[in-house]
């Protein structure tokens, strides 16, 4: 992991790079400033919704935009923002929406993975949902667990299973502590992609519950597996969520619960709507567009 130019331009100056691409404005970008060799950027989400309002990091983007031979935003909107702020770097700033490709592992022990949650496995129709995010503040992964828990208590069927990476060890702690006084909220523990992709496709529903998103790997992926997925209602998922049709956008917890029952009682709509998400996939997020997308613009770099 490097964490300082000094360490970047080191590493570039030993192993000949001919170019660089930088994944988020502000924590990538700014390594690569006045870097000897041609580099390209991809906008993150919180660099453009986040770091913007902050006066120095939005210096050190602005710089490191004006150097970057390309910027890359997975929606019109995320440009947009981007363009607002730095107008000069408009023409520079293209439009790619993430490609997706979903692994499933076909060996995949569900009931192992239910007991090691501590999800019990003999309460009839078991309902699990999964949220599946780093732990850092932004994420908001603690937004939906005390109606959550209020839910569990009067339908035991009912769980929040909450899965990923310790991003931020401090907030980790707090999850953790208040995940154990949560009935039906469980913290699961990081598993490999294949693994994430064979319990995604068995659980009920993936949620997202961010503050802030770019564009949300997990909802995509969801949307691939033909699962329904139920997302905070941000300018991030609501680009790729059309509400009731590919997915369900809530504004506060009382109204995920309402959906989520909603989802649960009309078998009918959850079929439409994820068979309408994974039309919308094929057409808008197909890794091999993604592919040919970014092997034109690292033609940029040479």
């Amino acid at each position: 992991m490097y964490e300082s130019q000094t360490e970047i331009a080191n590493l570039i100056s030993t192993d000949k790079f001919d170019g660089a691409l930088a994944i988020h404005l502000y924590k990538g970008g700014r390594l690569l400033q006045g870097s000897r060799i041609p580099f390209g950027i991809i906008f993150g989400g919180t660099d453009v919704n986040e770091d913007v309002k902050c006066e120095e990091k939005h210096r050190v983007m602005g710089a490191v935009l004006e150097e970057a031979r390309f910027a890359v935003a997975f929606t019109v909107k995320m440009k947009e923002l981007a363009a607002a702020e730095w107008p000069d770097a408009r023409k520079k700033i293209y439009v790619q929406t993430q490609g997706i490709k979903t692994t499933p592992k076909e060996t995949f022990d569900w009931y192992r993975f239910l007991q090691n949650a501590g999800i019990p496995t003999d309460t009839g129709s078991l309902h699990v949902f999964l949220l599946v995010c780093g732990l850092r503040r932004v994420k908001d992964p603690l937004y939906l667990v005390d109606v959550f828990s209020d839910w569990h208590r009067k339908e035991p069927s009912i769980h929040l299973g909450i899965i990923g990476p310790a991003v931020d060890p401090l907030f980790t702690s707090e999850v953790k502590e208040k995940v154990k006084r949560a009935p039906g909220v469980h913290l699961l523990q990081e598993m490999p992609q294949d693994d994430l992709h064979a319990a995604m496709k068995r659980c009920f529903a993936v949620v997202n519950s961010s503050i802030s998103e770019g564009m949300s790997a997990a909802i995509l992926e969801a949307m691939d597996l033909n699962i329904p997925v139920l997302a905070r209602n941000i300018p991030g998922n609501a680009a790729i969520i059309k509400h009731k049709e590919t997915g369900l956008l809530f504004s506060n917890p009382q109204e995920f619960v309402v959906l989520s029952k909603s989802l649960m009682n009309d078998p009918i709509m959850e079929k439409e709507i994820v068979t309408r998400a994974k039309d919308y996939m094929k057409k808008h997020h197909s890794w091999e567009s993604e592919r040919k997308a970014y092997e034109n613009l690292v033609r940029r770099l040479q």
